[in-house]
């Protein structure tokens, strides 16, 4: 049987590259942040806010689309201070990783209830 590919949309509204992260497992590298109203008629099984902003400002998804919050530090913010590219990168990465094991566990998310962080 073939598994049920859900519709998730990843929402940042602070165009820091948290939402393009989340697209885990996807080349993202032709990829560019998309205004919300581009993706009108596009029913999301899941929509999952990565910063505060989006979480508070959320936009209102017709159908059965399910929430979750999960606020990711924002990397450029994080990365101002650094001295080096590497300490920069550092930051990145991190985010990266947590944003990496989060998806890793979405489906189970959507499929229960369990909260997300």
């Amino acid at each position: 049987m073939t598994p049920t590919r859900l519709k998730v949309l990843f929402l940042c509204t602070g165009n820091s590259c948290r939402s393009q992260m989340a697209e885990a497992g996807v080349d993202i590298s032709k990829q560019r942040p998309k205004r919300v109203d581009e993706l009108r008629g596009i029913e999301f099984d899941c929509v999952v806010t990565v910063c505060g902003h989006a979480h508070e400002h959320c936009p209102v998804f017709p159908g059965p689309a399910r929430v979750i919050h999960v606020g990711f530090d924002d990397p450029p913010r994080l990365a101002a201070e650094a001295k080096t590219t590497e300490q920069r990168l550092a930051h990145y990465r991190r985010v990266r990783d947590e944003i990496r094991e989060f998806v890793a566990s979405l489906p189970e998310r959507i499929a229960g209830d369990t909260p997300a962080k």
